[in-house]
């Protein structure tokens, strides 16, 4: 049997598939437009399982809020150039606008959703099979709250929404905030929020760090006192570079390294405790203000964090949640 352009065009415009693939897909089903469909959805899977080992690191995320419900999604693919094409883009807004229509919890009830009878799952496979790349769901974030709020950065890589403790907060401000998420990238709302592993982490990290500076501050007053420079003792690369130039000599490296070596133990063996861990409390504090969203620098006001922002706007208003998915390196 013949198979005429009318019925590729059709084929195409139902699958999106190739002219070849569909001319193919149709000489095989004699005709028939439905089993044709299948074939060509078949071979999409068959592309996905193919391709399931290779790394799906490009995509397009979109972020959508609808009263007090906010989504954020991550199509994922291999290559840019599929993650900017306008079929590639659709489909991920297609996906969102299910998962906020549905209020879908997490990325199973996600792929659950079916739409024309397709799942989503079925969607995101036929995708593989348009596009020859490997294709996935890579985030799938939801925020509940009483008020809502999302932004998609310019270059769909990046998108952050927040929920608020209040209703009717002025879309704007949530925008704002949303903003703030995306280029600050907090991890967590406030420092209760933080977990205590991270806590646990940082404080470790600021004690090692104080005590380092501690015992480098007793070696350089020692070289100093011994009329040596410390900066030319800050490295061995350093201390053999400075010593070719003739800036010390032999003896001079000699005698530096071992008030070195006998500076840092004694420093080491009599560090004041007490001291350490105070410094290291206030770094931790840094910590939070750094990276707890309410405690941070408003991006948009310095003289203000975004809590007393939130506050001047309504009074009480705080967020009480938020999630930001980035594909590209922060």
């Amino acid at each position: 049997m013949a198979v005429t352009m009318a019925e590729i065009t059709k084929l195409r415009h139902l699958t999106q598939a190739g002219l070849m693939d569909c001319k193919k897909a149709l000489a095989e089903t004699n005709g028939d437009i439905e089993a044709a469909v299948e074939i060509l959805r078949k071979k999409g899977q068959a592309v996905a399982a193919k391709r399931e080992d290779r790394v799906a690191a490009e995509g397009c995320v979109l972020a959508k809020n609808d009263g007090n419900f906010a989504a954020v999604i991550a199509l994922q693919c291999e290559t840019d150039f599929v993650a900017k094409n306008e079929g590639f883009v659709n489909l991920t807004k297609k996906l969102l606008d299910l998962a906020v229509a549905n209020r879908c919890k997490n990325v199973d009830e996600l792929k659950a959703v079916t739409v024309d009878g397709l799942t989503v799952a079925d969607l995101v496979t036929e995708e593989s099979g348009k596009t020859g790349e490997k294709t996935e769901i890579g985030a799938y974030e939801v925020v509940e709250a009483p008020t809502t709020a999302a932004y998609n950065h310019f270059n769909n890589k990046l998108a952050a929404i927040v929920g608020f403790n209040l209703e009717g907060v002025d879309p704007q401000v949530g925008r704002e905030v949303c903003m703030q998420i995306a280029s600050m990238n907090p991890v967590a709302v406030s420092r209760q929020d933080v977990p205590q592993a991270t806590i646990d982490q940082e404080i470790a990290v600021a004690v090692e760090k104080t005590k380092a500076e501690q015992v480098q501050k007793a070696v350089e007053a020692a070289l100093k006192k011994a009329g040596l420079n410390p900066n030319h003792f800050d490295t061995d690369d350093h201390i053999e570079s400075n010593m070719a130039k003739g800036w010390i000599t032999a003896e001079d490296v000699e005698k530096g390294r071992k008030i070195m070596k006998e500076a840092a133990e004694a420093k080491a063996a009599n560090l004041p405790e007490q001291m350490i861990q105070n410094i290291a409390n206030g770094r931790l504090n840094k910590f939070f203000k750094e990276s707890c969203l309410m405690e941070q620098e408003y991006v948009q006001d310095s003289k203000l964090t975004v809590g007393q922002f939130l506050d001047q706007t309504q009074k009480g208003l705080v967020a009480v949640a938020f999630k930001r998915v980035n594909l590209n390196e922060d």
